[in-house]
């Protein structure tokens, strides 16, 4: 026999990361999935800055025949996106209707009504309730909200007769005074 040792045989054992490093690690993955997410959202949808072409659309009033924004070339058109569930919608809603009353005669000045994620039975309710009279339609398939980037409702955008995006009021109205000083601004140019 020989006098040596024989070599001891072990085995390496992997070293544990620490716990603060695998969350670390697992907080930094999920920001960079967040990020991706949100830049992929965002890039689908489409955000109409003043100074942009209106993008075009056709509403099928609930009751009437369909319109379409441009054949409303040269006229200023006022877009609101709406819906019956939206508590902000009810005040804006008379003002907006008082704002139609005042421009809507002549014929320079034209409202329409988007009505967003609602039903049929709902909306008509509510433009009963609010004695809407300008003309009212579905956003079917969300369409024309989509092409708008429109997030959330109220949102009204208003529209110049060149057909370009002239003012966006995102959330409601804060007054008659505030509709009226935007179109009657249009209405000098």
């Amino acid at each position: 026999m020989s006098d040596q040792i024989p070599p001891t045989l072990s085995r390496a054992t992997p070293k544990r990361q620490p716990l603060w490093l695998t969350l670390l690690m697992g907080g930094i993955l999920l920001g960079i999935l967040a990020l991706l997410a949100y830049s992929i959202t965002h890039r689908q949808r489409a955000v109409v800055q003043a100074g942009d072409t209106a993008p075009d659309f056709t509403l099928q009033p609930f009751d009437g025949s369909p319109v379409s924004l441009s054949g409303l070339s040269g006229k200023i058109v006022v877009v609101n996106f709406w819906a019956s569930w939206c508590q902000p919608c009810q005040q804006e809603t008379a003002w907006l209707e008082q704002a139609w009353k005042q421009y809507g005669s002549d014929g320079q000045v034209v409202f329409l009504g988007v009505d967003y994620m609602d039903t049929e039975t709902a909306a008509k309710a509510f433009i009963k309730q609010y004695g809407m009279t300008y003309l009212n339609g579905p956003d079917l398939e969300s369409k024309i909200s989509h092409d708008y980037g429109v997030m959330a409702v109220p949102e009204t955008y208003i529209i110049g007769r060149d057909g370009k995006l002239a003012y966006a009021q995102i959330g409601p109205f804060a007054s008659l005074d505030q509709i009226t000083g935007v179109i009657d601004a249009l209405l000098k140019q």
